[in-house]
């Protein structure tokens, strides 16, 4: 597995490099098939005499997305963030897999009732169909706001596709625009 490191508005030293490499490499241990693995940090300036630090991993396995984005005046405490979420989605799926009998060959093999807890595999309980109109980005973040929602599906009139705009931690919106690939 090779880490793509980008950087924007920073320069990546020799000694970023290797504490992203130290901190973020262990991943492998807990997801082996990971196909595409990156990094980015980005410096954003502030009024503030600190500057912030934006530290996005993203790792591509076998079926699997993980995603984390993390932000702190200290870079290094940035990357530590990072590294401590990608760690928890990767135990949390290594897991799930374990469960279902995927994962450890125990979970294949005969053991007692004792050991075996079945949780219920989640379903789709409700399916809400409504018609999708072509609106502006504005338009469908007020219809957003209107309906007091966290999140609403779109067809943007501009791109042509069906968007989803949602509401960031930090207050301001989030678009998602599908890829096909």
């Amino acid at each position: 597995m090779a880490m793509q490191l980008t950087g924007k508005n920073i320069e990546l030293t020799p000694k970023i490099r290797q504490y992203v490499d130290k901190k973020l490499g262990k991943l492998n241990r807990h997801l082996p098939e990971i196909i595409d693995f990156s990094v980015e940090i980005t410096e954003e300036k502030t009024r503030s005499p600190q500057h912030q630090f934006v530290v996005r991993a993203t790792v591509d396995g076998s079926g699997t997305r993980l995603h984390s984005e993390e932000r702190g005046e200290d870079l290094f405490n940035a990357i530590d963030k990072v590294a401590a979420v990608m760690t928890r989605q990767a135990e949390r799926y290594k897991g799930k897999l374990y469960e279902k009998g995927k994962g450890n060959s125990f979970a294949r093999n005969n053991h007692s009732e004792e050991t075996e807890k079945v949780r219920p595999v989640p379903e789709v309980v409700k399916v809400k169909r409504f018609a999708v109109k072509p609106m502006t980005i504005t338009e469908a973040a007020d219809q957003m706001e209107l309906l007091h929602h966290d999140f609403f599906l779109f067809y943007n009139a501009e791109a042509e596709e069906v968007n989803l705009l949602y509401r960031r931690r930090d207050g301001n919106y989030g678009l998602i625009e599908p890829e096909m690939g």
